[in-house]
């Protein structure tokens, strides 16, 4: 059975409260919760990890190293300038998608430049809520083809 990490960035604690205009009313947990019914169904398991700190994101995708064998993650706003995280993701060599609620591309021109996306295997963005699921569905099938 995969093991796929879900960690999340800085301010997603907030999902419900924050711009739900933006980001969507249902809170993290909620969507934790949906997406761990949709692990079961995919046959993976999920873990769900979230910190508004870049070294605590940093610190555990290193100690995901032989724990898990995919990730998802939603860098937050540490997408467009943490070189830390892209780099961390680089080192440890585990299949990455990278997903955002909304589509950043049609938002801030800040935003339009990921510094994480090339290193992973891919990028979903637009999709709310369904964006992490999407994720979910792409990393299995991407582990399915090693």
């Amino acid at each position: 059975m995969n093991k796929i990490l879900l960690v999340n960035g800085p301010n997603l604690n907030m999902l419900g409260m924050r711009e739900p205009g933006i980001y969507g009313s249902d809170s993290l947990e909620k969507i934790n919760a949906q997406l761990l019914k949709k692990a079961d169904e995919l046959g993976c398991s999920i873990e769900f990890f979230q910190s508004n700190c870049e070294g605590e994101i940093i610190d555990k995708l290193h100690d995901s190293v032989g724990c898990v064998d995919g990730i998802i993650i939603n860098p937050g706003a540490y997408t467009h300038y943490s070189i830390a995280i892209r780099d961390a993701i680089a080192a440890i060599k585990i299949p990455t998608i990278e997903v955002h609620l909304s589509n950043v591309y049609k938002r801030e021109q800040f935003r339009h430049t990921s510094v994480t996306a090339p290193v992973c295997v891919g990028q979903i963005a637009g999709f709310g809520k369904l964006g992490y699921e999407l994720a979910l569905r792409a990393v299995v099938e991407v582990l399915k083809g090693e």
